[in-house]
């Protein structure tokens, strides 16, 4: 079926690249094409999906064409100001939006623009001829109720408009409700969109309807389906005998798991040992693969969820605890199958030889990133005896990581070293404390090795010329690095192009030069908004960030699908069955993988940094009055921004700033006061008062302290 619609979209797009062609309405094509009126509606189904991917545009008098040089397909992302921006896939940069032009569009949505010519130096800009499909079927938000209708306000404010309720249909919602409001009529840009509320979820006082609020409005799954858990309930607890047939014995290795305090599912495991030539480092992953098979309610529910969503107070896994946390989980002392990926490293941290293979393993002991830390670094007198037989292990370990590292950071691999958010919360999901989550030396260990396990398994699987996922990081936009060079410059600090280019080495120095600098928490992070996005393809482009040229994602098939992908894939492989026809299944599907993937990649990435937000809003509201010292950590023509030492930013508006005017300077990205002279520049330190927090834009006001504006 597939393959006949494909052949029939190639007919109609060559029937409209004739020279010949004009545009048409879809009776007019199927007089052209000689189409009986019985099949008049396939060819409606063909134009619809050339028109959803772009190939075909429709006019408003609903005519058919190949679209011109100015008229294009993306994605629309809105703004609560009204405009917006259109990213299209191969078109560098996207194009704005103005307010008014959006034709109704709501962010998220497929839309089909008109590109205008661009003047000199200015940036793209074009109008939404038509929306193709609609990202938003239902919306969460607060509810405000007036006496004959109301409003729901929604959470995601790039939305940009509120949905109006009319009278009967609002369930009963009273104001203050946090709502679930489906969308009935999504307005044309001047009228506002109409919908009816089909779920309550609480007051947006009541514990727990915050996140609540998040999972829905980024429609994360909160249940698996009947027949995914009765899969989960039909598989095994322990490893049978007859599954070890085949598979490389590795129990009597000493291996240990290292994770954090909290962590249930252990997806990685490692061996190592010190040789004549180096080392010989085991990377041994859960073979997940055993228990999902392909096709099956298992594997379908795991591509659509895509990756295990971790938010502030609880995760969404991507299999059911009975997989996740049970037999694929390598537990200590219990038999586990495994992927092992086994490597003889020189002392100079060269890869000599390599072993992919299926595998048992038994763990010994499952450690924590604080007792390794506290053996390799700190060198605990308890911490050595409580784990005394493993001591030359984890030694061992930091040796071949500080080597594997170094070796890295002299091929220009960049680290960014930026502290993560710890949210502590109590029984009843209230803020305890909010602060920085730092890497120490054991999770350091733990991300060398599973990078070298990754790049071992992508040059392996991209020389043999085979259907495989990779993982890929392009070069960052040079206009990006440019104003990222004029801004450093203002510290000091300098980043070299070759004919436009930047190696990623040139930011690994600058990162070097910065650290223990009191403006490196700021270029690193500006350095980090300056590049691209990482993500998933069936082909191998580098990976611009780890200066790696080989790079996939094979260490956590528990919690991300490309990963169990690609097991299936190096599996097959070792068995001897990918053959022309099962590379062609491949082939054909893994552009569809990693689409997904990285899509709900992205949507588990917004969801985890909207809860910790909410969560430090929540934090931040008992702390009004209060006094904090922080960096000025981003600055507009309206404010600026300051970062506390616990990760928190909140924003000083420049109306807060005294009874002056205030000239924003983009090129040194400061405010400066025409009357005082008094300067707000990035990297400055600064003391501010926590002025009001803002739980449903997810803000917080901070204004300078009195010494600051000298009142």
């Amino acid at each position: 079926m597939e393959d006949l619609m494909e052949e029939r979209k190639e007919h109609l797009l060559s029937v409209m690249k004739d020279p010949a062609y004009v545009p048409m309405k879809q009776k007019e094509l199927a007089m052209l094409l000689n189409v009986p009126k019985g099949l008049r509606e396939e060819l409606n189904q063909v134009l619809d999906a050339l028109v959803a991917e772009g190939s075909v545009v429709m006019s408003k008098r609903g005519k058919y064409t190949i679209p011109q040089a100015s008229v294009t397909v993306g994605t629309f992302s809105g703004n609560d100001k009204g405009f917006g921006f259109v990213a299209v896939e191969g078109r560098d940069g996207d194009v704005f939006i103005p307010a008014g032009r959006t034709g109704g569009a709501m962010h998220g949505d497929r839309v089909q623009i008109e590109v205008e010519p661009n003047g000199q130096g200015k940036k793209a800009e074009g109008t939404v001829v038509k929306v193709l499909f609609r990202a938003n079927k239902t919306v969460v938000g607060y509810y405000q109720k007036s006496r004959n209708y109301g409003f729901v306000v929604p959470d995601n404010r790039k939305l940009g408009q509120d949905i109006f309720v009319s009278s009967g249909k609002d369930m009963g919602a009273v104001t203050g409700h946090k709502v679930v409001v489906r969308i009935t009529n999504y307005g044309n840009g001047e009228k506002s969109p109409e919908g009816e509320i089909e779920e309550i979820l609480g007051h947006v006082n009541d514990p727990g309807v915050d996140i609540l609020s998040l999972v829905r409005a980024y429609d994360l799954p909160e249940e698996f389906p009947e027949e995914v858990m009765e899969q989960a309930a039909h598989t095994r607890d322990e490893v049978l005998e007859e599954e070890l047939a085949g598979r490389k014995d590795l129990r009597k290795w000493q291996t240990v798991t290292i994770d954090g305090e909290d962590a249930k599912d252990l997806d990685d495991a490692i061996t190592i040992s010190r040789e004549d030539f180096g080392y010989r480092l085991g990377v041994h992953i859960a073979d997940v693969t055993h228990y999902v098979k392909e096709g099956s309610p298992l594997d379908g529910e795991a591509l659509k969820r895509g990756t295990s969503v971790y938010l502030v107070d609880r995760v969404i896994p991507m299999l059911p605890h009975k997989l996740s946390n049970g037999i694929c989980s390598l537990n200590a002392g219990t038999d586990r199958l495994a992927m092992s990926c086994i490597m003889d490293i020189d002392f100079q941290g060269k890869v000599l030889g390599h072993e992919i293979t299926e595998s048992v393993i038994r763990v010994d002991r499952r450690m924590t990133y604080t007792a390794v830390n506290g053996i390799v670094v700190d060198r605990d007198l308890a911490l050595m005896e409580e784990y005394k037989d493993f001591v030359e292990m984890f030694d061992q370990m930091k040796e071949l990581a500080d080597i594997l590292r170094e070796k890295r950071t002299a091929r220009g691999s960049i680290d960014f070293d930026l502290p993560e958010t710890k949210v502590l919360l109590d029984k009843d999901g209230k803020v305890l404390e909010v602060k920085p989550y730092d890497r120490n030396a054991a999770t350091k260990i733990i991300e060398d090795f599973m990078l070298m396990a990754n790049e071992t398994v992508a040059e392996d699987y991209f020389w043999q010329e085979l259907p495989f996922l990779y993982r890929t990081h392009d070069n960052p936009d040079p206009e990006k690095m440019k104003r990222l060079g004029v801004f450093i410059n203002n510290f000091g600090y300098a980043i070299h192009f070759q004919n436009g280019e930047i190696h990623p080495g040139e930011l690994q120095k600058l990162l070097t030069k910065i650290e223990g600098s009191e403006e490196e928490a700021l270029i690193s992070r500006l350095t980090l908004r300056s590049m691209k996005q990482a993500k998933y393809m069936p082909t191998c482009t580098g990976h611009f960030g780890l200066a790696a040229r080989y790079y996939t994602h094979f260490t956590s098939p528990i919690r991300r699908y490309p990963d169990l992908q690609i097991h299936r894939i190096i599996k097959e492989n070792l068995h001897g069955g990918l053959r022309e026809e099962r590379m062609a299944h491949y082939y054909k599907l893994l552009t569809g993988v990693a689409i997904q993937s990285s899509a709900m990649e992205r949507r588990a990435d917004e969801a985890e940094r909207e809860t910790i937000k909410l969560k430090k809003c929540e934090y931040m509201e008992k702390r009004i009055g209060q006094v904090f010292e922080g960096v000025i950590s981003g600055v507009v023509n309206r404010g600026f921004y300051v970062e506390l030492p616990n990760t928190i930013e909140g924003m000083v508006s420049v109306n807060d700033l005294g009874r002056e005017y205030f000239v924003f300077d983009e090129e040194q990205m400061e405010l400066r006061g025409e009357i005082s002279g008094n300067v707000y520049r990035l990297g400055q330190k600064v003391r501010v008062t926590v002025a009001g927090t803002d739980r449903l834009n997810r803000t917080i006001d901070f204004v300078p302290s009195d010494e600051e504006t000298g009142v």
